[in-house]
This record gives structure tokens, C-alpha cells and sequence, in this order.
């Protein structure tokens, strides 16, 4: 799909909600305000989609998404809630709270959707353009804050304009976001609560650390259980190679050496490969920058020495 040649900025509308529902379910991340920041939301479901929110924002490595959805019905139909998920998804939804719950075994999300892991974060948003997106598409929305990867949150039409012009079709200008901040982030996914980022909702739970776990932590991601070779041009014996470009494999990243396809297929290719019956992976190069450099950041954590 070709890169638009200039960014829409329309005000929030009927008219505009349909122009943005199209370009979703065609594959394309919009610009939406939510009450926090504004949000680059994609098909959870099309992983392709949610490639080129990385690939528009040039974001560094795969980093868990927050899904929206419009209620906490829908946020059950993709999370196992225990009771002190419901308890704060009653108190606080729809609003500025993000609950890390486990995934459930037949959501259809996108496995760069969750970089792997076995949980998802859920948000029911308030904004009324989110709502009014999340109605017209009918399917989860992965949305990270609208900004190049390592410049300041959006608040505003034109700070998403400033970072994001032609990299991404359309923007809706729903005026100042309410917050300012991203949401607070909570993990219930079994024991005691876990704070995993401070944000507008104030949580009494104890500040997570180790693993990466949801956006805004820097640790590791999901790895193969199997050493993992990268640049490789050939297989060796007792590897199974995962391919890019001419360096065909076992499986391949994309024969067309498309990078939205690469990274689209990145972890269910990891996944593939461990469960296969080789005891080594071996990954071809990746050449480039941008999303090139995103999918070599996250092979580079998959292969790092295990402590």
C-alpha cells in the first residue's frame, strides 16, 4: 500500500468518523483524540495494520499496544478479568485506566499487537471520537500515542501533524486532549495488583519491575526457548531458518522483502520456530532503517544470553 503523499487533518464529524472508519478497515492507522493524548489506531486484528503504526511512527523496538474497545463486554471478549480486573474496570471505565489482563487463547489479536506475551492491555476509552471510531470499524483498535517514536505525547492536531505529516493518511482534530498524560497502566493478571506506569488514575498498588509487561517499560520481551542466530545468509544444521527477501528458510519474514509483512509475521514466526523440532533458530538480515531497524532491535532482545 502506497504512503499518502500529504496528511488530512478534518474536524471531528460524522463525516469524519466514516472517512476514518474506512481507512482502518482498508489497513491504515488514523490520527484519533482520546482523553488522555492522541492515539494511532490500526486493526488489532490485521496485523499488517498494526505494522504500519510501527512503521509511521518509526518506533524503535515492538513494545506492547494498548487495544481500545468500546466497553468492558468487548474488553471480556479478549481478557480473562479476574475480580479485581472488574472491580476497577467498574470504577473507572470508560476513562483513563489501562488494565493488563491475560489473553484469551481465541482472541484474534495480532501478535504485535502483544509482542508475544500471553497478556494484553485493554482500555474503554471516553473520548467521544474514540467511542465514535471504535463503533464504525466494529473490531479493537491498537492505538499508541500519534507522535515519531521518542518525541513528546500529542495533545493537539497539529502536534501529531508536526511528527506525523505524510507518514500517515488522516488526522481528526478533536481540539486539546482532557488529560495531557497517558493512562495509568495496572497489571491484574493474578496475585496481588501491579502499577506497571503512573498516569491520571490513581491506582494504591505496588510499582512492577523486571520483564516489559506494557508500553512505557524498558526490559525485555517475549524470547524463543532455543538459541537463536541472526544475519544468518544459509541455514546450519539442526536450525530452522527463518528467511527475508532471497534468503528463502524454513519460513520466511516476506519473499518480497516487504518490511510491513516482516513485522506483521515477526512473532508467530518466533513462536513457529520454537515449537518446531530444530534445537537452534537461525534469522536471515533485515537491511534498512525505520521499521528495518524496529525488527532487528526486537531479534537482538530474542537472542541475548538467558541469565
Amino acid at each position: 500500500m502506497a504512503k499518502p503523499t500529504r496528511t488530512r487533518v478534518i474536524a471531528f464529524s460524522n463525516d469524519a468518523i466514516a472517512e476514518a472508519a474506512r481507512l482502518v478497515l482498508a489497513g491504515e492507522p488514523v490520527a484519533v483524540p482520546t482523553e488522555t493524548v492522541y492515539g494511532l489506531a490500526a486493526d488489532a486484528t490485521n496485523p499488517e495494520a498494526v505494522a504500519r503504526i510501527y512503521e509511521a511512527k518509526g518506533r524503535p523496538s515492538f513494545n506492547p499496544l494498548i487495544v481500545h474497545v468500546p466497553d468492558v463486554a468487548a474488553a471480556e471478549q479478549l481478557g480473562d478479568f479476574n475480580e479485581a480486573a472488574r472491580a476497577l474496570a467498574k470504577a473507572y471505565w470508560p476513562g483513563p485506566l489501562t488494565l493488563v489482563v491475560p489473553l484469551k487463547r481465541e482472541a484474534q489479536i495480532a501478535s504485535l499487537v502483544t509482542a508475544g506475551l500471553p497478556t494484553i492491555a485493554l482500555r474503554v476509552p471516553a473520548h467521544p471520537a474514540m467511542q465514535a471510531l471504535l463503533k464504525a470499524v466494529g473490531k479493537p483498535l491498537a492505538a499508541p500515542s500519534a507522535n515519531a517514536s521518542g518525541r513528546i505525547s500529542p495533545t493537539k492536531a497539529e502536534h501529531v501533524l508536526a511528527s506525523l505529516d505524510s507518514r500517515i493518511p488522516l488526522i481528526i482534530d478533536g481540539g486539546s486532549a482532557e488529560r495531557g498524560i497517558e493512562s495509568t497502566i495496572v497489571a491484574a493478571t493474578g496475585g496481588p495488583l501491579r502499577l506497571l506506569r503512573r498516569g491520571p488514575v490513581q491506582i494504591n498498588a505496588p510499582e512492577a519491575s523486571g520483564a516489559i509487561e506494557a508500553p512505557g517499560m524498558m526490559a525485555s520481551h517475549y524470547a524463543p526457548s532455543k538459541p537463536l542466530r541472526l544475519d544468518a545468509t544459509s541455514g546450519e544444521a539442526g536450525e530452522f531458518l527463518i528467511g527475508f527477501g532471497q534468503v528463502a528458510g524454513d519460513a520466511t519474514l516476506s519473499a518480497s522483502s516487504s518490511l510491513v509483512e516482516a513485522a506483521a509475521r515477526l512473532f508467530d514466526l518466533l513462536h513457529q520456530a520454537d515449537a518446531a523440532s530444530q534445537p537452534r533458530i537461525a534469522v536471515a538480515p533485515i537491511p534498512g532503517d525505520g521499521l528495518a531497524a524496529a525488527i532487528r532491535d526486537r531479534l537482538k532482545r530474542a537472542a541475548a544470553p538467558r541469565s
